[in-house]
């Protein structure tokens, strides 16, 4: 037993979902979390509250309630609509909002402890140097906080691929299209084919094994992953 055409397809839309969720993450998430990690306003809080919610919010509901959003009568859903988008629910392009929104606080997070971890010195140095905010961002914290935005990523990338709850709301269950791994395995089990089953689940432990096994590799004993 191999896996079959459908199981590719799945396998190569899944990767390329976490990828694009990866890379949209890396560049949003980053000047959250910098903003979270120095900021000394009473809004941190709020903000933090808010990126952090999908860790204990059940994934049905907040696709529940993107897919409001996103649908006819959204306010999403109206606005691109008028931009003559067409509506998001059900497109790839509406799953990798979704995912974006669900893996948030798996890449910002690692991102806010590495720069956290930093403290002040390094900048005030920088500073006496007469590098701006803008080289001292990428010269100093950048370098400093390589291992956060290592942890960040595989961390974004993992729980992409992993996601199942979210993506049945508002991906559904289109083959090539938002037909992801995980609803795969679930559509084998249905039809009672185990054995493609224990392909596509036994690809992904071993995939979960290398995640955590890459994550104590780039993190030292000494440092801790807060995901």
């Amino acid at each position: 037993m191999t896996f079959s055409g459908e199981d590719w397809e799945a396998i190569g839309l899944t990767v390329k979902l976490a990828t694009y969720v990866t890379v949209l993450l890396l560049i949003i998430g980053t000047p959250i979390a910098w903003w979270l990690a120095r900021t000394p306003s009473r809004m941190k809080v709020l903000v933090g509250t808010i990126v952090a919610l999908p860790l204990v919010l059940p994934p049905t509901v907040l696709g529940f309630y993107l897919l409001l959003l996103m649908g006819p009568n959204g306010v999403v859903g109206q606005i691109t609509q008028a931009m003559g988008l067409g509506l998001l629910p059900f497109t790839f392009s509406g799953l990798v909002i979704a995912s974006i929104l669900y893996s948030m606080p798996f890449v910002v997070q690692p991102l806010k402890n590495a720069f956290e971890a930093i403290g002040q010195r390094p900048l005030e140095v920088a500073a006496t140097l007469r590098a701006s905010p803008f080289d001292i961002f990428f010269s100093v914290v950048v370098p400093l906080a390589r291992p956060g935005f290592i942890t960040a990523a595989i961390l974004g990338f993992a729980h992409t691929v992993g996601e199942f709850g979210i993506v049945l709301m508002i991906g559904g269950n289109i083959p090539n299209k938002t037909r992801v791994v995980a609803v795969q395995i679930y559509d084998h089990v249905e039809a009672f084919q185990y054995a493609n089953a224990h392909w596509l689940a036994g690809g992904m432990l071993i995939f979960s094994f290398v995640v955590l096994l890459m994550l104590y590799w780039f993190n030292p004993a000494k440092e801790k992953v807060r995901p």
